[in-house]
């Protein structure tokens, strides 16, 4: 049966990221009253306190980090980030004194009444003046509400990745030394030296390939990978160092999450992976013959691991109704193609879409959703996919008995869970959602390519509502003695994504009930 229109059973999904997997974290097979199992077993205390030869093993494995980060990082990149790192902390510094002293408050205090939401104010600041490893850092946190605090979570919501372009000429030589002296004569007609965006890693210009078709390049700027690997070892030893000094953190998995994070962010810099990502989706709406869904081809042959050159889709974005009703007669059957195409991807991919926004998701101008932008993708293994079926069923029922249930198991917990007592908060959770405000607000946009004046509109249900929410439910959790992963998190938020895209396209559709929209049941698992 093809997925034209997809549709079939139902139980709700949501989505990942940055393909770190989700762990199932439980002891003796019992998650209800399991204790995190990926702890290590070092002892409590101080280094002084240490068994000997665990502290020698310990410290000859953290000797070999370190030598493995200065051999990546390599020497004149790092002494240039620890002086940049300095400039930056003294600045921001100067900021926290100057504040303080407008304030009226005495210097000879210290910081020691600094609130929290002043702390990670001060530090996303820092973050910036830092640059685009700490920039894409606090990016991270603010995507993770259930591993950092509430205040570092908002605040973090605020860090933009976006920066100065490089000079074009510099584009075009890295292009030539990229794909060849010939490449850009031979196989381009022309490309745009006006970016279309710049960040802080790479930067994306259009382009037509001397075979008539429009395509987009994205360039890795100069240096960003030293930079990178420079900045993440550094995070990534002191990790391991704060670690070794005060053994409890490791029951934190301190250093494993640091770890993580540099992993994933090191994997943007391949963008090898990412067309690996886009070629595993495309697959995907093969076998699964979804015919109203895309992505953007990738032309392999004018890619590297620091130029990905792909096909240019041309579409307005999720929230255009005017661009919509254009190119789709009905933009709620639209809204369903896009969530019908996503929810099949996180079943039956290797690798799902994992960034759902609506700059990410257009309507083309046949009609069709173009999926973009597949440098954050997610995974589910098949070891937590039984949890997340068992959720997506209780969120259906309306069952917060059978959603706690669902999530301590995959989550890691302490001690035992009060299964009643997290339903009660569960509930209380779903009926401040079911009273969040969601009006659609409609106000005339341009389109910065064409000049064409449209329509956009905007949710007041959006990120800063979405965010204030996760943390709720990562508070919540947290409070019942469990602990829910990064990845969890990051569902909920695709999820509640397209929530907020129903009120705009589909205000009268039931997306837990309407039995036009697939959501996940055992005639589905994942193929991790």
């Amino acid at each position: 049966m093809g997925h034209n229109t997809p549709s079939a059973s139902s139980s709700l999904r949501m989505s990942s990221a940055d393909v770190i997997d989700v762990e199932v974290i439980t002891e003796n097979d019992d998650p209800i009253r399991g204790a995190a199992s990926r702890r290590s077993p070092r002892k409590q205390g101080n280094v002084l306190g240490r068994d000997p030869e665990v502290l020698q093993a310990e410290i000859q494995r953290l000797a070999e980090d370190i030598v493995g980060v200065a051999r990546d990082a390599g020497g004149r990149v790092g002494v240039a980030r620890t002086l940049k790192a300095v400039q930056a902390v003294l600045t921001t510094t100067r900021d926290v004194l100057r504040d303080r002293a407008a304030s009226g408050k005495p210097l000879s205090e210290g910081l020691k009444d600094l609130s929290t939401a002043d702390t990670a104010k001060y530090l996303r600041l820092l973050f910036e003046r830092m640059g685009a490893t700490y920039v894409k850092l606090g990016q991270f946190i603010a995507s993770s509400p259930t591993l950092f605090p509430g205040e570092f979570v908002m605040e973090m919501q605020k860090c933009l990745d976006s920066t100065e372009p490089i000079p074009f000429s510099t584009v075009i030589r890295i292009i030539r030394r990229e794909l060849g002296g010939d490449a850009v004569s031979s196989a381009f007609l022309y490309i745009d030296d006006k970016p279309m965006a710049s960040a802080s890693i790479a930067q994306v210009h259009r382009a037509k390939l001397a075979t008539g078709e429009e395509v987009v390049i994205k360039v890795q700027k100069p240096g960003a990978e030293g930079v990178l690997q420079a900045d993440l070892g550094f995070l990534f030893i002191a990790s391991r160092v704060v670690e070794l000094l005060q053994p409890e953190l490791a029951r934190t998995s301190f250093s494993n999450i640091v770890g993580d994070i540099r992993a994933s962010m090191l994997d943007e810099l391949d963008f090898g992976k990412e067309a690996d990502n886009i070629d595993e989706f495309l697959q995907f709406l093969s076998d699964a013959d979804v015919t109203q869904a895309t992505a953007p081809r990738v032309y392999r042959s004018l890619s590297t691991r620091r130029v990905l050159t792909m096909e240019r889709l041309k579409g307005v974005p999720l929230t255009d109704i005017e661009g919509i009703r254009r190119y789709s007669a009905n933009p709620e059957a639209t809204l369903i193609n896009a969530l019908n195409t996503w929810s099949l991807s996180v079943m039956m991919c290797n690798s799902f879409h994992a960034d759902v926004h609506a700059g990410n998701l257009l309507v083309l101008e046949d009609g069709r959703v173009g999926f973009i932008d597949f440098g954050i993708v997610g995974r589910i293994p098949k070891r937590v996919w039984g949890a997340v079926r068992d959720l997506s069923a209780g969120v259906v029922a309306g069952d917060y008995r059978a959603m706690a249930l669902a999530l301590v198991q995959m989550g890691a917990t302490d001690g035992v869970v009060d299964i009643d007592a997290f339903a009660l908060d569960i509930e209380g959770i779903f009926l401040r959602l079911a009273r969040m405000d969601r009006d659609v607000q409609v106000a005339p946009m341009a389109d910065p390519v064409t000049g064409r004046v449209g329509v956009a509109a905007s949710l007041n249900f959006q990120q800063e509502d979405v965010t204030k929410l996760l943390i709720d439910i990562a508070a919540t959790a947290e409070n019942n003695g469990l602990r829910l992963p990064r990845e969890f998190g990051l569902l909920i938020k695709q999820a509640l994504y397209f929530d907020a895209y129903s009120q705009l396209l589909a205000p009268t559709v039931d997306l837990l009930r309407d039995d036009r929209i697939i959501l996940p049941d055992s005639d589905y698992s994942p193929r991790t």
